[in-house]
């Protein structure tokens, strides 16, 4: 008999967006969206290795709406792939009013993060098989997008001073 895994592989924060998140039209500054993205993400990948980790990758961020003072903001991490020492995680954001239930999408992005042993150096993370119907199509869409950034990679190596 094999026993569920019970590492965290899923991770939602909320919070209200405040005046001092705003930028002068009154939204939030994409970065304070970027920030919050990257505190799930990181809370995510640490409760399913339960190690220290560092982002590696930040992929295709898409802002579909704006963030207003005063809304109940919702950022959902999910680990969607496990790499030998890597883990894929796919963010997103919802935010609206708190006193309504409905929330609306305003931000998707998958970030990947490397997990880390004491020295600082990489190490292997447990591996995650998908149980759900969601989880094998946010696992096909990884693997989607690692070929993608792969051959984005390959494109523009020449360009660049590494």
């Amino acid at each position: 008999m094999t026993l569920p895994d019970t590492r965290q592989h899923e991770t939602t924060l909320r919070f209200l967006a405040s005046p001092q998140d705003a930028n002068f039209f009154g939204n939030v500054h994409g970065g304070n969206v970027r920030k919050w993205i990257d505190e799930a993400a990181y809370t995510c990948a640490v409760g399913w290795s339960g190690l220290s980790c560092v982002t590696g990758y930040v992929g295709g961020i898409r802002f579909y709406r704006p963030i207003h003072i005063g809304d109940l903001v919702e950022t959902r991490a999910r680990l969607i792939y496990t790499g030998n020492t890597s883990m894929h995680i796919a963010v997103d954001v919802q935010a609206g009013d708190p006193r309504q239930s409905v929330r609306q999408q305003t931000t998707h992005c998958v970030i990947v993060f490397v997990a880390l042993d004491v020295n600082g150096s990489p190490v292997p993370v447990p591996a995650w098989t998908p149980q759900t119907l969601e989880e094998s199509a946010m696992h096909r869409y990884a693997i989607k997008l690692m070929e993608l950034r792969k051959s984005a990679e390959d494109e523009i190596r020449p360009y660049l001073n590494l």
